[in-house]
């Protein structure tokens, strides 16, 4: 069977290129992490998918390109009022798919899928100049011109939210897309997809092919007639799709891992700081963006501790469907065994272990409880390596100086929180720290606006605005002497 129902809605599980759905030969099965539930056998794809969605992607481009952005534009409006129509069965799909708490997604998650479209075809059409000059009486004319097919892959945390940040303006752009989504997370793509015929976008311009990364992905990064890859996802893969692009020269964008320092300064308001603290295990802890390495000034640590476990003990883990929980499942048991397997080898080494660090015994399968170690070892791995689970470091420090040095000492630069109660010091703190986005006093604010991505293995590029466009498009400058005119 090919289609499966979830929230009165059908949802084909075979790939969609050009405009049709097509089968694979091989399938493999997709479950929810909410409760193992059986969601269906998904089309397993590879070389020959990717050949066909290329050769659709490529054939699609001149007409797509040729619509300009205002052309574009009307039709991802239409699409993003079509994804504000399907909020429900969006969000009861994504969180039965990827076990994120449904509230949120309703509430938050779909609407933001909407705005992401919206907001790179309105800047596509409104926002996307650069005011001509002047170079010795001659006049530069800047322009973004479509690159041609982009490859997008995408990860399981946020599978159509963080899509939607490449879809935009890829599609925007005057390129057409070849989305090849998580594994473990397909099913919004597919309904996405069929959103997209709904909203009159042409057959080839938007295609999805599901599979593994080292099939599917595999095939679609080596691709010759791919112009541009976007990849979110981890280093070792970064670096794998690295190598294939090389072949190509195919221009790369990377959002990859973190390790985010989260920094409470002796100024700070404790009770803000504890409450931001409390943020970093959203999502299971399944959020690039934490700052799970907590620094904490020594002035300040018992209280702060203190205040932080009276938070952390009202976290209710749960079913994400009931609205009462916080925080729900880790994404698939694979993942769920190596958050394990880094809190079992902390325990074993005797770190010290103040909250959490087993399965919810309550709950059973793949739910994990909200960790901390507090003074880890320097150099361990819970402090060095990324996690990406519900597993947080708590360490004190003494000087600005120790805690910059610290908080710098990582092969990530993707994200850093800073809590001060005193704008200059936070200032100085800031000016230094090695990060794509710092928030002070605050947490997960972002703003398409805004340029975001990571320093050092973080990553390879920004999003955002016209820092988005930069990647997508090809752009042109053109030289226009005042002589030779005969008119």
């Amino acid at each position: 069977m090919s289609t499966i129902s979830v929230a009165g809605a059908d949802i084909d599980t075979r790939h969609f290129i050009g405009g049709v759905r097509v089968s694979s030969t091989e399938t493999y099965t997709n479950t929810s992490p909410i409760d193992g539930t059986f969601l269906g056998e998904i089309s397993r794809g590879g070389a020959t998918e990717v050949e066909q969605a290329v050769a659709a992607a490529r054939a699609a481009f001149p007409a797509w390109a040729a619509l300009g952005p205002q052309g574009r534009g009307a039709l991802l409006h239409k699409l993003a009022d079509l994804v504000e129509e399907n909020n429900e069965t969006l969000s009861q799909l994504e969180t039965m798919d990827n076990g994120s708490l449904l509230r949120s997604h309703r509430r938050g998650v779909m609407p933001r899928v909407a705005m992401n479209i919206r907001f790179f075809a309105d800047w596509a059409m409104n926002e996307l100049r650069h005011e001509p000059f002047e170079t010795r009486g001659h006049t530069n004319n800047v322009s973004w011109d479509p690159s041609g097919v982009a490859a997008l892959i995408t990860p399981w945390n946020a599978p159509l939210m963080l899509a939607t940040w490449k879809i935009g303006p890829a599609l925007a752009a005057g390129d057409t897309v070849i989305l090849k989504p998580a594994e473990w997370t397909p099913l919004s793509a597919s309904f996405f997809a069929d959103l997209t015929v709904k909203a009159g976008i042409p057959a080839g311009v938007f295609n999805v092919v599901q599979g593994y990364g080292a099939e599917a992905g595999a095939a679609l990064v080596a691709h010759p007639g791919i112009s541009r890859i976007s990849f979110t996802g981890s280093v070792p893969t970064a670096k794998i799709i690295a190598r294939a692009a090389a072949d190509n020269l195919t221009p790369c964008s990377f959002e990859l891992g973190g390790k985010s320092p989260m920094i409470v300064l002796g100024d700070a308001d404790l009770d803000l700081a504890a409450e931001i603290a409390v943020e970093q295990y959203d999502n299971a802890g399944q959020v690039c963006l934490s700052g799970t390495r907590i620094f904490v000034h020594e002035s300040v640590a018992d209280e702060f501790q203190a205040k932080f476990a009276e938070r952390a003990a009202k976290i209710t883990q749960g079913d994400p469907r009931d609205e009462n929980t916080d925080i729900g499942p880790q994404i698939h048991q694979v993942h769920f065994d190596r958050i394990k397997g880094f809190v079992d080898r902390a325990a074993a080494e005797g770190q010290n272990i103040v909250w959490g660090g087993t399965p919810n015994a309550d709950l059973g399968g793949l739910y994990f409880t909200p960790t901390l170690v507090l003074e880890p070892t320097p150099g361990a791995e819970v402090v060095t390596q990324e996690i990406f689970g519900p597993v947080l470091t708590m360490m004190t420090f003494s000087t600005d100086e120790e805690v910059i040095e610290r908080a710098n000492g990582t092969e990530f630069g993707l994200a850093a929180v800073v809590v001060s109660g005193n704008k200059d010091h936070a200032k100085k703190i800031t000016d230094v720290l090695v990060a794509g986005t710092i928030w002070v006093n605050c947490f997960f604010v972002r703003d398409l606006r805004a340029p975001f991505g990571g320093s050092k293995k973080s990553g390879i590029g920004r999003d955002g605005g016209t820092w988005s466009f930069d990647f997508y498009a090809d752009v042109k400058n053109t030289v226009v002497s005042p002589n030779g005119w005969k008119e």
